[in-house]
């Protein structure tokens, strides 16, 4: 299938997460989500209100991070966290579970900590995109194999009042054998298993691993709805450039490895 421009960009949530941004980075990066009219900018709390006001005319949304990037706040914190970023304008609350818990069988404690967040969001109408860090559960636990741990945590957090399911932080870099570090982020498993394991009131997020307009492509016709991504540009520039040269409905590629 075709897709539109707007189809396209107004999946991408344009990461603006790294720990070494500064301000002018920021403020850049709000520039360029105008610039391709995305669906919005995922920015740290403290932005937030600045890049509403950097925004400001256009219809891009201000979404920000709650407990990033490990989910390891408290429930309290994650809604007072929640509870500031939507009186500085945010609308999307991109949070992060409690995997510690999770892992330790501790059900109770994960959907209160989501309900917390969602119940806070709701309240100023924003909506709420609940993060996995599926890199991390590629053994399972508590007592799950990964897949069913995974559709636990869809399960539980569609009942907690979760808006979108969510593949990963983009920052789920995990300890390989040589001893470096890296991470899958989004795969194509994932996302099946996700948008086959909520309900159509639900939606999914890619995260992690999408850095061309084939992998956003691919992300779209598995059913995601959003893709956070840093690779805006070259994914839009190459839609134009395809559109330009007739050959949009040339043949996909994968989701890659690594790069939120």
């Amino acid at each position: 299938m075709t897709y539109s421009y707007l189809d396209l960009a107004k999946m991408i949530d344009h990461s603006l997460l790294h720990p070494t941004m500064t301000d002018n980075d920021l403020r850049e990066g709000c520039a360029l989500a105008a610039k391709y009219d995305v669906a919005s900018v995922c920015i740290k709390p403290y932005a937030v209100k600045q890049a509403v006001e950097w925004l400001s005319g256009t219809s891009v949304k201000v979404g920000a991070v709650i407990g990033f990037p490990h989910g390891n706040s408290t429930t309290e914190s994650k809604r007072y966290e929640t509870e500031l970023a939507c009186k500085d304008g945010a609308v999307e609350i991109d949070m992060v579970v409690n995997l510690g818990k999770a892992l330790s069988a501790d059900w109770d404690y994960v959907k209160a900590d989501v309900k917390a967040v969602c119940d806070e969001a709701h309240k100023h109408g924003a909506k709420v995109k609940v993060i996995f860090e599926n890199d991390y559960l590629t053994n399972g636990g508590a007592g799950l194999s990964s897949d069913d741990f995974k559709i636990k945590l869809c399960q539980l957090c569609e009942q907690a009042g979760a808006d979108w399911v969510k593949t990963s932080t983009g920052y789920g870099f995990v300890k390989q054998t040589d001893g470096s570090y890296n991470y899958k982020g989004a795969t194509e498993h994932d996302l099946s298993l996700m948008r086959a394991n909520v309900s159509s009131k639900v939606q999914v997020k890619a995260a992690g691993g999408v850095r061309d307009l084939d992998g956003l492509i691919k992300v779209r016709d598995l059913g995601g709805s959003r893709c956070g991504a840093t690779a805006t540009a070259t994914m839009m520039d190459d839609y134009r450039q395809r559109e330009a040269a007739g050959t949009l409905d040339a043949e996909g590629g994968k989701i890659g490895a690594g790069g939120y």
